[in-house]
């Protein structure tokens, strides 16, 4: 067996200033706080001696190697990511940083906003803009109907509202 993997799908360098802002503070935290702790944990535990059956020394090297990636992973994504801090010229059309109410077709109305692949939470209703329904949004205006193809079907959409000044706080509604 080869340990091959394709290579992944090139993700988009956009992102919102938060979102910047949240990666960097990532970074400093993992690269100032956590790794310095984790080291001395580890020099603690080679301290005791054996090292091949001492879990804190096996589990604080891994914790270690899991800490370098991510801060490698970070780093380089922070040097392509392009921050988009500007409103578009027209604002009645879905881009990048929009929050889009949409009707769906059984009558529910959902509330998205379109952002970086760093971005993605769920929970706030952030959805990439290289998802399904991100690329589907692009450039769309208000009352433009969307379809999209899915496992469990065909989806669809209506563009009820588009706007941009809900974009600096998440909690906030239209």
């Amino acid at each position: 067996m080869s340990r091959y993997r394709p290579p992944a799908k090139p993700m988009s360098a956009y992102i919102t200033p938060e979102g910047k802002t949240r990666l960097k503070d990532e970074l400093q935290h993992l690269w100032k706080v956590e790794r310095p702790e984790v080291t001395q944990q580890v020099s603690d535990a080679a301290a005791l001696g054996d090292r091949s059956e001492n879990a804190e020394y096996i589990y604080g090297k891994k914790r270690l190697r899991e800490i370098d990636r991510r801060v490698r992973f970070l780093r380089k994504r922070l040097e392509v990511l392009n921050v988009v801090d500007q409103l578009p010229s027209d604002t009645n059309k879905v881009y990048f940083g929009a929050w889009v109410e949409l009707a769906r077709e059984d009558g529910i109305e959902v509330k998205y906003r379109l952002v970086g692949p760093d971005e993605i939470d769920p929970a706030k209703n952030h959805i990439s803009i290289d998802s399904i329904l991100g690329k589907a949004l692009l450039g769309k205006h208000l009352d433009d109907e969307v379809a999209i193809q899915t496992p469990s079907g065909t989806h669809r959409y209506e563009v009820i509202t588009v706007n941009y000044s809900g974009a600096q706080s998440d909690d906030k509604d239209f």
